[in-house]
């Protein structure tokens, strides 16, 4: 298998410049575009997850090859129609994820690093975890429906690289059409706020049907405020990994009550005893 990640880096640093460069020749004041420590940053954090993502997909792949042998359903890929399915099924496996690492504290802490940025550019959009062990759960029906290992990783590449091209402040809302069945920039930037109109809103990968279907939809109205309720000062990348999980720490230990620790992290991100 060719990891597409890998080999879309150059495209991903090509898009960050021309970004950079429209920034420059055609400014905008409603834009928050690029500061050099936070773009490092995402850079750096990118990096790492590269790193980890090796080990990360190792685990994986064992467990959808295990899955895929047991079941005795097959997937025929060499159908037009089973990648519409598999497009189907891994965006609205990608919604449950996605939603549930906004909602359950552990996974939040996970997650948080992508959200930790007050800007919003293409580099944002490779400021990601180091630790991404919480997506098993999610994909592992796909392989049981009969879906090959090999098309699940596809298809997520393929749904990452359409995300990044959802992280710029340069485009504009799309034809009327496109967005209500796409996840477009407009929309992800609702998702990026911390105003308190956009929090845990538009979870959607490549359609924003999901977020439509169950409720989840916020259209994009008021200036977005990017980053966290409480914002991250610091552009130090171990700190942007860590940083949640160190306040669940402090919260765990701060408490007797062994409800209240478990609710520390499976409650979400806000929850306080009382």
């Amino acid at each position: 298998m060719v990891d597409i990640i890998l080999t879309a880096v150059p495209f991903f640093l090509l898009f960050i410049a021309v970004e950079v460069a429209s920034l420059w020749f055609a400014p905008d004041d409603d834009e928050v575009g690029y500061e050099v420590r936070d773009t490092v940053t995402s850079l750096s954090m990118g990096l790492g997850s590269v790193v980890v993502g090796v080990a990360y997909k190792a685990v994986a792949l064992v467990a959808y090859a295990a899955a895929w042998a047991w079941t005795p359903l097959r997937l025929d890929t060499g159908v037009w129609w089973a990648w519409l399915l598999i497009l189907l099924a891994d965006d609205v496996a990608y919604y449950w994820y996605h939603r549930a690492h906004h909602e359950i504290r552990i996974l939040w802490a996970s997650h948080v690093v992508h959200h930790s940025s007050q800007h919003y550019n293409f580099s944002t959009a490779l400021r990601q975890t180091w630790t991404p062990f919480g997506g098993l759960p999610f994909w592992l029906p796909l392989a049981l429906l009969g879906v090959p290992p090999w098309a699940i990783f596809l298809q997520q590449s393929v749904s990452l690289l359409y995300q990044f091209l959802l992280h710029t402040e340069r485009v504009d809302r799309l034809w009327r059409p496109v967005e209500w069945v796409m996840n477009t920039p407009s929309h992800h930037r609702v998702h990026h706020g911390s105003n308190q109109a956009y929090l845990d809103r538009n979870y959607g990968g490549i359609l924003i049907v999901w977020d439509r279907l169950f409720r989840t939809f916020e259209a994009e109205g008021e200036r977005v405020v990017y980053g966290l309720t409480k914002q991250l000062r610091s552009h130090n990348p171990l700190v942007v990994a860590t940083h949640e999980y160190l306040a669940i720490w402090q919260d765990v230990r701060a408490t007797g009550r062994w409800g209240d620790r478990v609710s520390f992290l499976l409650r979400g991100p806000g929850w306080r005893p009382g």
